[in-house]
């Protein structure tokens, strides 16, 4: 039997800490936790689509270059109405910028950026072989297709490198050229003729897939070498007016369309260079959308989604391998309770305080990373309050016991002082930011309506109201580094349904932004307004569910090991604690959040 040291390649050692430089189940003697010590492995995720920023104007059939932190989508169709508008994405937003010279819809698009494209052929209702290329402000006519034609593919590296194949100028064709910046040169045809099919790669790379070819719908695959196209393997799924992005060799990502069984596919497959697998739907079924980007990151925007209606709405793609967060066990709280406070440092520096065990309680505890220890309780019994900071300076505000407080408490990280009040009173609202800049957002109180979105702003001394959300909602996830930028989450409305919108907060006003995946409440957060987490809650069954938030959008990730209810939690995007909670009664169960998942955690306490 092969010893631990041959199996690992070090021996166990004994250091004070989380030991530097550790390999992946590699196990040490933390001496000053008092603890065995393991390094799990890195988890990586398998692929995924979430939602992204919107779009201007809703549209399908339309095209785009670029990559997915800086893209150019132009064209398409309104319904009715073949559009010119052009739409530059940085990555964050799209601003609409100057339009086409001819509306179009159908067109084939090449380039590298938001600066750099190339748009050619589509339709008005007679077909086009008109080019324009893109410099970052401007459309230019330039010589046109040798072949007038629709529902085309294009793609291309740059405005001075592309390659049109396939489509419709009354009869469906096979017909290939090549741009070089100045003329389109025919090339050797396609193998089979067809339309509304997609491709990406350069102009020495390329594959071809789907499309209709006269009698049905096509999963036929084509590779171009720069000289000849090649039958492939053929898709697992026919399907017309889809998309892709990527480098034809060694791989493509290709998503979306119509298919026999459906009109709003939702299927993405991956293209390894021989064959194609399915991959992780995207979040919605469409089909007309545009596609840009490679198979590790790419974009997506517009179409037709069911309904039928024209959608806004896009999709950032990342692909396998990327490191993902995980959740694992950590110490458990002497006092099991919900509805309590928390504030993190860290994953392995938290505080946890109030809450109901029943009763209500004033017990303060704080955690190491290992284990929890009481110290100095809260001034008065409270749960439900909002909470924010650190483990060495929090602030408690509001709450319930079980009337409604305006009661205000900060923590120094030996005792608990009384400050000044809130100016309306209320339980399960949501707190952000450290001590001495913090919001307390929406709220319950017994006085009619009893649910309230009041922002109230703390500066240290004291609170001052501001404009409130613009949802009336309690029991939200929060996050945020101070009183000036936070984001909430979440929540139960007025008519206490579960709520999915997410408002970001600028210092000033809150703006609706794009909502999580899962509606809920009673859930909790961390991180700030442009990277954080929402964890937990009630949907409106008891959740595990982990959303990740980019800045813009929201992206489902690792679960929670136990769902529960009305925890607390707070810290870092990358390190976070979530303690206590309900599940089927209150629990005082400790989890640790690390967002590269290579987690360490104590085996023996």
């Amino acid at each position: 039997m092969a010893t631990y040291k041959e199996s690992v390649g070090t021996a166990v050692t004994n250091f004070a800490g989380d030991k530097p430089g550790v390999v992946t189940g590699e196990l040490w003697y933390d001496s000053s936790a008092f603890a065995w010590k393991y390094q799990y492995p890195n988890v990586t995720a398998a692929g995924s689509w979430k939602t992204s920023a919107s779009i201007n104007t809703g549209r399908t059939d339309l095209s785009g270059a670029g990559i997915y932190t800086s893209a150019v989508i132009f064209g398409g169709d309104a319904g009715p109405g073949r559009q010119a508008v052009t739409e530059s994405f940085n990555g964050t937003s799209y601003t609409e910028v100057n339009d086409l010279n001819t509306a179009r819809r159908f067109l084939g698009g090449a380039g590298s950026s938001n600066t750099n494209a190339l748009g050619f052929g589509g339709d008005t209702g007679p077909r086009f072989a008109l080019t324009e290329t893109w410099n970052g402000s401007n459309w230019t006519e330039v010589n046109d297709l040798n072949t007038t034609r629709t529902q085309l593919a294009g793609t291309g590296a740059s405005n001075t490198s592309a390659l049109a194949f396939g489509g419709d100028d009354g009869s469906l064709r096979a017909y290939t050229e090549s741009w070089n910046g100045t003329n389109w040169t025919e090339v050797n045809d396609m193998n089979t003729a067809r339309s509304l099919l997609t491709g990406t790669g350069v102009v020495t790379s390329v594959l071809a897939m789907g499309g209709y070819d006269g009698s049905s719908r096509t999963a036929k695959t084509e590779s171009w070498n720069g000289t000849n196209w090649t039958e492939v393997n053929d898709m697992n799924v026919a399907r017309t007016q889809m998309a892709s992005a990527g480098v034809a060799t060694p791989s493509v990502i290709a998503f979306g369309a119509v298919s026999p069984s459906t009109d709003f596919n939702a299927l993405t497959e991956i293209w390894d260079g021989t064959s194609w697998t399915e991959t992780s739907d995207m979040n919605a079924g469409r089909f007309g959308m545009a596609g840009m980007g490679t198979t590790t990151n790419a974009l997506l925007a517009g179409g037709t989604v069911s309904g039928p209606s024209l959608s806004t709405a896009t999709e950032e793609w990342t692909g396998a391998g990327a490191a993902i967060g995980a959740w694992s066990t950590g110490g458990t709280m002497n006092t099991a309770r919900e509805g309590l406070g928390g504030a993190s440092t860290s994953r392995d520096a938290a505080l946890a305080f109030g809450g109901e065990a029943p009763p209500y309680t004033a017990a303060t505890e704080s955690y190491n990373g290992t284990n929890w220890t009481e110290v100095n309780d809260l001034n008065a019994n409270n749960g439900f309050m909002g909470s924010a900071g650190i483990q060495t300076a929090a602030i408690s505000m509001g709450g319930q016991t079980p009337g409604f407080k305006t009661d205000t408490e900060t923590w120094n990280g030996t005792n608990w002082t009384e400050v000044n009040n809130l100016n309306t009173a209320g339980s399960q609202g949501v707190g952000v930011g450290t001590y001495t800049s913090a919001l307390y957002v929406g709220r319950h109180n017994s006085v009619s309506p009893q649910v309230y979105g009041i922002t109230e702003s703390w500066n240290g001394t004291n609170w001052t109201e501001l404009n409130d959300l613009n949802t009336t909602r309690r029991r939200s996830g929060g996050a945020g580094a101070s009183n000036t930028a936070a984001i909430v989450a979440g929540g139960l409305d007025t008519g206490s349904a579960q709520d999915a919108l997410t408002e970001l907060w600028n210092g000033t006003n809150w703006t609706e932004v794009n909502d999580l995946n899962t509606a809920r409440s009673q859930l909790a957060g961390a991180g700030t307004s442009t990277e954080g987490l929402m964890f937990g809650g009630s949907a409106p069954s008891v959740t595990a569910v982990t959303e990740d938030w980019n800045g813009v959008s929201w992206a489902e990730t690792s679960d929670l090991n136990t769902a529960r209810t009305l925890l607390a939690g707070n810290g870092t995007y990358s390190s976070t604690a979530a303690f206590g909670g309900e599940t089927t009664a209150a629990t005082a169960a400790t989890e640790e959040w690390s967002s590269s998942s290579n987690v360490v955690k104590s085996l023996i306490d």
